[in-house]
């Protein structure tokens, strides 16, 4: 077997290891971050379970630290008092982005991880079965329920080479999507091997396996090897080390080949993670703004290579440069060996250890200018600014570009490849994760006023004639659908205020026009639902009440958060797709019936007069949750 598969094999609690066919996992671990994690808390103490049956569940709060009114601090102590009393841990504000200290502090190379967050399969670094899911798997899997999903496929990628001036993990994910697009990696788990390996740090791999999620993949995995045991013995954790590699005879569905001998520094042009070019290409492109960090890209050798290129520097006069530790550990090692003087003196702004710009909590870059980051997402407006003009790139590429004012070939600046070797032994201080209560019965929970209960669907209804109330097109992301930032992130866990920015910046009237109409049907071209596991991006919809989502293809994540909450998606053929128009007025007939016993639910365009029918592609199991108004209803019913 593969690496994938027998991390599949060793967890597999129902179905057969046949692609395409439906299975259900255990997961040894979970994690949430605050823009997610109080809602999927609210899901989990619906369950009336005493305490987690994980082995280890953290609680990150990493994406609304601003603070900039009660409600993100308020969401604070609610998710601090609900870990202390559900057997949870929790990393404070300020300790880190979820990704890079889990991969620090918890990841363990065999386990299972199931987090509210779609760039959970970061850990994949180290040998683990990471997947990204929405908020309710995770309460789900808190309470012992084994994960489900449809078998991947398992695609081999073989690095050949040996990386070169300028050049950095960050290009060989470039390369990969440049290769595969947004879509190449849906229904796979991407797997790393080859000869290159021997030299890729577990910090350079998780670069690729974070931005694995811009494929659309299930997750991306590295076997366990000796660069994961010298990573594990620099973070004191050596005998949690545990050895995994694929056998010699392994088979698998798809393989991919990059030689890293003649790979170039890459950059992701605005504005989708696959529309790459190469540096020279744009090079000599004037820029505002550079910012370095993010749960890609941030670990303490980025930061390092950064302060390198920085030394003796500054920031052009025309440039913001900011960097963003994406741990305190990162940000006290380089503090102690005098990196972070060095990035200080170069003109750089130092911000806290979070997610900050990358998901546009603050620092938004100015009207129509060009922003270099080394981000994983550069989807129109994420930064805050609505016509950014966003570049994906590396560390080498973003720090060369911040001296010159202009996108610069990193590889033409260098005079010798930058080396950042892994440290023997990184600082250890584990004060800002707070442990469980020992006493959890004598833990009150505090909740805020913002904190409103969690709303619930009916079940199905045996019929449907509903309004077609938006179409869009291809490559519609969970940002689309219901945007991030400063201004609707501290309503994460209040759906009816929330509810008022569902597609707000795609079409300002979509959310009254929902109400006007009781709800509705929305139509969606390929890929929808890319991007952020937000699952607010469907429970948000099913508030206003969205019922049908029709589309050409759906992401992974969004469309069993959409089936988690009730909304039945359906694919369609692109002649269909073609005429279903804005105002269409759809009948359902028999719906209810056609998802319990059909493979095909019939639809009628009333305006045209034609009736289509279309596969649900539902598993059984998503039958009864979409029948029953779903996840938490079915959950309810079954117990």
């Amino acid at each position: 077997m593969n690496v994938a598969q027998k991390l599949i094999s060793s967890h597999l609690v129902e179905g057969k290891m046949n692609a395409g066919e439906e299975i259900a996992i255990s997961i040894d671990q979970t994690l949430t971050q605050d823009a997610t994690g109080t809602m999927a808390y609210l899901e989990f103490e619906a369950m009336g379970i005493p305490k987690v049956r994980t082995r280890v569940s953290v609680s990150y709060v990493d994406h609304n630290t601003l603070q900039s009114g009660f409600e993100n601090a308020d969401d604070h102590r609610f998710l601090q008092t609900m870990a202390g009393k559900y057997g949870i841990y929790f990393s404070r504000p300020g300790n880190g982005i979820c990704h890079q200290v889990h991969l620090e502090r918890f990841s363990k190379p065999g386990q299972t991880l199931l987090g509210s967050d779609s760039h959970t399969p970061n850990a994949g670094a180290v040998g683990m079965l990471a997947i990204g899911a929405g908020g309710l798997n995770v309460a789900l899997a808190m309470a012992g329920e084994p994960f489900w999903l449809v078998m991947p496929k398992v695609m081999k990628v073989i690095l050949r080479g040996s990386l070169k001036k300028g050049v950095s993990a960050k290009d060989i994910i470039l390369d990969v999507l440049r290769q595969l697009t947004v879509k190449g990696g849906v229904g796979k788990i991407v797997e790393y091997t080859g000869e290159a390996l021997k030299n890729l740090t577990v910090p350079e791999r998780a670069t690729i396996t974070n931005m694995g999620a811009e494929l659309g993949a299930t997750s991306s995995v590295f076997p366990s090897d000796e660069q994961t045991l010298a990573f594990f013995r620099a973070q004191g954790r050596e005998d949690e080390w545990g050895e995994l590699r694929p056998d010699k005879d392994a088979v698998y569905d798809e393989q991919l080949d990059v030689d890293l001998d003649n790979l170039v520094p890459l950059i992701a042009a605005p504005s989708s993670p696959d529309n790459i070019r190469t540096v020279r290409e744009v090079q000599g492109t004037p820029i505002k703004q550079v910012c370095i960090g993010s749960c890609v890209n941030s670990s303490y050798a980025d930061l390092m290579i950064a302060a390198k290129m920085m030394k003796g520097k500054k920031v052009h006069p025309d440039v913001s440069l900011t960097v963003s530790p994406g741990s305190r550990q990162a940000l006290q090692m380089i503090s102690e060996n005098g990196a972070l003087a060095d990035l200080v003196s170069s003109g750089a702004r130092i911000l806290e250890s979070t997610c900050g710009p990358c998901i546009g909590m603050g620092h938004a870059p100015p009207t129509g200018a060009v922003t270099l980051r080394t981000f994983n997402r550069n989807f129109p407006g994420r930064s805050g600014t609505p016509d950014d003009q966003s570049y994906l790139c590396s560390p080498l590429t973003a720090a060369a570009s911040a001296v010159a004012g202009v996108i610069t070939d990193p590889g033409e600046v260098l005079t010798e490849p930058i080396i950042i070797p892994l440290p023997d032994k990184y600082i250890i201080d584990d004060a800002m994760i707070v442990p469980p209560s020992p006493e959890p019965e004598k833990v009150v929970v505090e909740r805020g006023p913002n904190i409103k209960p969690f709303p619930v669907k009916e079940a199905l209804e045996e019929s449907l004639t509903s309004r077609v109330i938006l179409k869009v097109g291809d490559n519609i992301t969970t940002d689309d659908i219901m945007p991030a930032g400063a201004k609707i992130l501290p309503l994460r866990s209040n759906i009816p205020a929330i509810s008022e920015y569902v597609f707000s910046k795609v079409d300002s009237e979509f959310t009254s026009r929902a109400k006007a109409s009781g709800g509705g049907i929305v139509v969606g071209g390929m890929n929808y639902g890319q991007g952020s596991s937000r699952e607010h991006a469907a429970l948000a919809p099913m508030y206003l009440g969205i019922k049908v989502v029709f589309a050409k293809s759906f992401a992974r994540i969004h469309k069993d958060n959409l089936i988690n909450f009730g909304i039945l998606p359906l694919t369609v053929e692109p002649e269909v797709y073609d005429t279903l128009e804005e105002g269409s007025e759809i009948e359902l007939p028999s719906v209810a019936k056609e998802v319990k016993e059909s493979d095909r639910i019939t639809f009628i365009d009333k305006k045209s007069g034609k009736t289509f029918t279309t596969l649900h592609g539902l598993t059984q199991r998503q039958r009864e949750i979409i029948l029953a108004g779903g996840l938490l209803n079915y959950v309810k019913y079954k117990a």
